[in-house]
């Protein structure tokens, strides 16, 4: 399998959507509360594809049934991050970590073993992601972020690796992405419905259009990493992904004004060699 220009114009595409249903739930007023909500949109998004989609293959869904059990840690690390420090903070760290432990279990997982300029290409877009979410940091005050984002990254190597072994094994990926989108979020949405029903049910009376549009994001953008992981390498499309950082800084530091603005381009900068590096 290569990586093709459609292939990573498409990535770069869900790279936007993904930052931007992270800005939306970063900027909005409970970070648990919104995150359920966008969960939930997932599943609404999905809904209207599930009587014309067929479900994945008997191979698929052990898959499928871990992907949802990961998600549960992921929603709760991710509400966890940004309840406890910035968006440019916390998402460039949760993102750029993920791909160097992808990489180093796609050959054992998918027997996929990196050339050296994906390597360069994957060493260089998680350097200058971290980069992003490091620039001024203090340690002091970021501890707690810290913490849940480099959680997160654990667990969202483990739910890229589920999941694209589960898309390869669905007899299509659209028939993965359906039901994996129906089902991933709902586990979530029913723990914070239980621990916290009243404030749920008024937020999401308030908010609901926050929560479809954040869940058609999440839908689309990790639906379009699905397909592309089966059409080129894995740690390739995972590293690729990750410049949605690029998009989380820009958001961060201009429209949610958490500044450092001169550091973040510099750390842009390199993840885009590292994908002109994916290229060669």
């Amino acid at each position: 399998m290569e990586l093709t220009l459609g292939v990573t114009l498409a990535v770069l595409g869900a790279a936007l959507l993904h930052a931007f249903w992270n800005a939306l739930v970063k900027s909005g007023s409970d970070p648990v509360l919104d995150t359920a909500l966008v969960a939930l949109g997932s599943s609404v998004a999905v809904l209207p594809f599930l009587s014309i989609v067929p479900p994945p293959e008997a191979a698929a869904w052990p898959w499928l049934a871990a992907s949802a059990v990961i998600h549960v840690a992921y929603f709760t690390a991710l509400a966890g991050a940004y309840r406890a420090g910035d968006l440019s903070h916390g998402y460039p760290i949760m993102r750029g970590v993920a791909p160097l432990i992808v990489a180093l279990s796609a050959f054992a997982w998918f027997g996929e073993a990196p050339g050296m300029a994906t390597w360069i290409g994957v060493l260089l877009i998680c350097g200058g992601v971290l980069s992003l979410g490091l620039a001024g940091l203090d340690w002091r005050r970021s501890r707690a972020a810290s913490a849940w984002a480099l959680a997160n990254a654990a667990i969202i190597a483990a739910y890229t690796l589920v999941d694209a072994a589960g898309v390869r094994a669905a007899g299509g990926p659209e028939r993965y992405v359906c039901w994996v989108f129906f089902f991933m979020g709902l586990p979530y949405v029913l723990l914070v419905f239980a621990l916290r029903r009243r404030q749920f049910v008024r937020h999401a009376a308030r908010y609901w259009r926050r929560g479809l549009l954040g869940g058609a994001c999440v839908v689309a953008s990790y639906g379009i990493a699905l397909w592309a992981m089966t059409r080129a390498p894995v740690a390739v499309i995972a590293a690729l992904r990750e410049t949605s950082v690029i998009f989380g800084a820009l958001i961060g530091a201009w429209l949610l004004k958490e500044g450092h603005v001169r550091r973040r381009m510099t750390g842009a900068a390199v993840v885009l060699a590292g994908v002109i590096a994916l290229k060669f």
